[in-house]
């Protein structure tokens, strides 16, 4: 495809991060797993010499785990305390779903990820019922306990009217389990709008695997069940190394698991480069890269998933995943659908690179 079909579509920007990035090829795959910063990767390695060596602090420290902690309540628009850190979104979940009344309904969108909703479901005693995404808002009824959704659907990168469901929920006293793992780090979120969030960090936060961070309403931590308090989650962080934690912290910090020290300490870098650049910028950034990918694949003769989001699923094209890769092209597929995610280390050669190759 000739690139300069589409160079009118918007203003694009060229990649955002300078030399924190240096990825080898084309680069579209941010929904799966994000490109490392350089600073980030430094900062895993030196701790990893440093335990080698014998650290006095031992595995890591607990200090730049409350750095990444309180990055991430300023990238979301909450205080520290509403803050937990954890390895990943299903275990975070799995603490709200076992915390959740025998018989409680919770409302889905259909297809959502399955770390969201398995935790409910195995429970068997749960009530789960699914809805079509577009439908979620109107689906919410005074049986409901907990709308559960993701921001940006995996599969295909579509979006919800974020302030219908908040409204709906709020009419019929139910709560809200937002999962941001496909849009935390691109898309602006206040955490505080919603009773619990959820966030993978290893995507757009641009984290190491085994970070993921949870918020929870001061409202909402009084029905939350710390099921996995240990003593790392005392109010007094070391006087409960033995016997019973006498006293739970009094903040959302009772809901740690033990941090993984290596991806807190790479995630701490990571999220503060997050807030050097700035979400909304980053958000205009990807938003229109994807709208320059949407608008060639029009050109060429395919349908994207119609969205604004910085995530494009593009139905029927997943079996062309193999050509991309043989081209040095890194997307994904999911549920049929081709899927680029576009990021801040993306630009406009990155787009039309992927299009030429679809162009075949």
């Amino acid at each position: 495809m000739d690139a300069t079909h589409v160079t009118q579509v918007t203003d694009v920007m060229e990649p955002l991060g300078g030399a924190e990035f240096a990825p080898r090829g084309t680069y579209l795959n941010t929904s799966t797993c994000a490109l490392l910063p350089r600073r980030t990767v430094e900062a895993v390695a030196l701790l990893c010499e440093e335990v080698a060596a014998g650290n006095p602090d031992g595995s890591g420290s607990f200090d730049t785990v409350d750095e990444a902690r309180a990055a991430f309540a300023r990238l979301t628009a909450v205080h520290p305390d509403r803050v937990a850190v954890g390895s990943s979104v299903s275990v975070h979940v799995g603490m709200i779903a076992q915390s959740m009344p025998a018989g409680a309904e919770i409302l889905f969108p259909e297809g959502d990820f399955s770390s969201l909703i398995t935790p409910f479901t195995v429970r068997g005693d749960l009530r789960t019922r699914f809805v079509p995404l577009e439908r979620l808002a109107e689906s919410v009824g005074p049986d409901t306990a907990l709308v559960a959704f993701s921001s940006v659907q995996s599969a295909d990168g579509r979006t919800v009217d974020f302030a219908a469901v908040r409204a709906a929920a709020a009419a019929h006293g139910a709560r809200t389990l937002l999962d941001a793992t496909q849009s935390a780090g691109w898309l602006p979120l206040r955490a505080g709008e919603w009773d619990y969030t959820v966030a993978g960090g290893y995507k757009f936060l641009l984290c190491p695997r085994g970070a993921s961070f949870l918020t929870v309403t001061e409202e909402a931590q009084e029905s939350l069940t710390a099921i996995h308090a240990g003593w790392v989650t005392g109010e007094e962080l070391w006087a409960n190394t033995y016997g019973p934690v006498r006293e739970l912290a009094r903040s959302a910090r009772r809901f740690d698991e033990p941090p993984a020290f290596l991806s807190y300490h790479g995630a701490a870098r990571s999220l503060a480069l997050l807030e050097e650049i700035g979400i909304e910028r980053i958000e205009a950034h990807n938003k229109a890269l994807a709208a320059r990918f949407r608008a060639g694949l029009v050109e060429l003769g395919h349908a994207p998933v119609p969205d604004v989001s910085g995530v494009v699923g593009v139905p029927g094209l997943g079996d062309r995943l193999p050509d991309l890769r043989a081209a040095d092209v890194l997307m994904s597929a999911r549920a049929g659908n081709l899927r680029a995610s576009f990021h801040l280390y993306n630009g406009p050669a990155d787009v039309d690179r992927a299009l030429e190759v679809l162009a075949g």
